[in-house]
Parts: structure tokens; sequence; C-alpha cells
């Protein structure tokens, strides 16, 4: 029978002025390996960044560079779960971060926009409903970044992701 792992994931990546929220659902097995955020070789999310910004993001300095050029502050929605593998499809148990400490903190963010169709929903359930976040914030579903979600090429996904994150850009 296969092994479902206890998981924990990062600290947020936060620029030194964030302008929106990006979130995933928990960090897959080969990110919680390399220790940092969207570390598969397939997964488009690093190559989508440095298409907004017309560069490569090769090094982890790079990557976080990127984020606070941007503003864009990273996260997942789950602190905590347990989950055999990478898929979001097994994830049990889930524990949200405090969303509502990095509001608090951070109120000048008026956007959230959640790789993928999970983290939105994981969002809603574990957040929105129990969480004091604000009212007025924007949502935004986009294409998720995972190998996994195939049905996508990698140029089209960035051509999405630089329509909607743009306008808060």
């Amino acid at each position: 029978m296969p092994k479902v792992h206890d998981i924990q994931g990062f600290a947020p990546i936060i620029p030194a002025h964030p302008k929106l929220l990006l979130l995933g659902t928990m960090p897959s097995a080969q990110s919680l390996q390399d220790g940092f955020y969207y570390a598969h070789p397939r997964n488009a999310f690093w190559p989508i960044i440095g298409h907004l910004l017309t560069q490569e993001l090769n090094t982890v300095t790079q990557k976080k560079a990127a984020c606070n050029r941007l503003g864009i502050l990273v996260w997942d929605v789950l602190a905590t779960c347990q989950r055999e593998g990478s898929l979001d499809s097994n994830i049990k148990q889930p524990q949200a971060n405090d969303f509502a400490a990095l509001f608090k903190k951070y109120p000048l963010i008026e956007a959230v926009f959640f790789n993928g169709q999970l983290a939105a929903k994981l969002f809603k359930q574990q957040v929105q409903a129990v969480q004091a976040i604000p009212d007025d914030l924007r949502q935004v579903i986009l294409p998720s970044s995972s190998p996994a979600n195939a049905r996508l090429k990698i140029n089209d996904k960035a051509l999405i992701w630089e329509e909607k994150l743009r306008p808060f850009l």
C-alpha cells in the first residue's frame, strides 16, 4: 500500500511591496525535496513568471528577485496536509495557512490569483469559510502550471497568465 506523508508547506516569498497574492495548493514532492516552490522541471510556473519579465529565471535568487520586482507574494493555500505523491487530488487532512494575519500585515493586496482550480476550491473551503479576510478581495483562477495540466501548452498558459496578471503588475 502506498505511503501517505505528513507534509508542511513553505514560508511565503514576500516582496518588499506585495501587490497581489499568487497561491498554489501545496508544494510537490520535487519542490519539497529541493526546498523551493515549483521545482519540478516541467512545471511552467517559473517560465511563466520569467515570460512576464522577458528573462530566464534559473536560480532561487533570480526567482525571488522576480517576485520582488513584480510585487507577487507567492504562497500556498495549505500549511499542512497528508498526501501520497504529488497530485493535489491525493490531499487529505488539509490545514490552511493564516490568511487573516497575512491580509492584516499586507492590506494593499487587492487580488488573489489561484494556480489552478483546486487552490481556489481549497481557499473557499479552508479560508473564506473560517478566516476573516477582506470582502472586496478580487479572486482569479489561472490554469494550473503543473505538468499534470497537459491540456494547455506552456505558451498558452503564459499568455493566459499574462492577460490576467498584467493589470495588477
